[in-house]
């Protein structure tokens, strides 16, 4: 393996993975995971393999039984009414 896809290698698997935590607040837009397939979208969370926040709110994380009992881990944002 030449030096340069080595590094190149080591940058992509330093940023896939979770990208924030639950409680946290996120604006709309803001990535929630990249390249992952550990975690499925819930509310108000958009994409397939890079999630994202539709709306700006609280980040939470629930799991539900999927096909076969297999458990999944769902992202969801519980969405922060905005002070007037």
């Amino acid at each position: 393996m030449s030096r340069l896809g080595h590094t190149t290698h080591k940058y992509y698997a330093e940023t896939r993975g979770i990208k924030v935590s639950g409680g946290q607040i996120v604006k709309a837009g803001t990535v929630l995971t990249r390249q992952g397939d550990k975690w499925k979208p819930g509310l108000n969370v958009g994409g397939r393999m890079h999630l994202t926040a539709l709306c700006s709110g609280e980040v939470y994380f629930s799991r539900k039984r999927g096909r076969y009992k297999k458990e999944q881990t769902l992202i969801n944002i519980r969405p922060v009414e905005e002070k007037k």
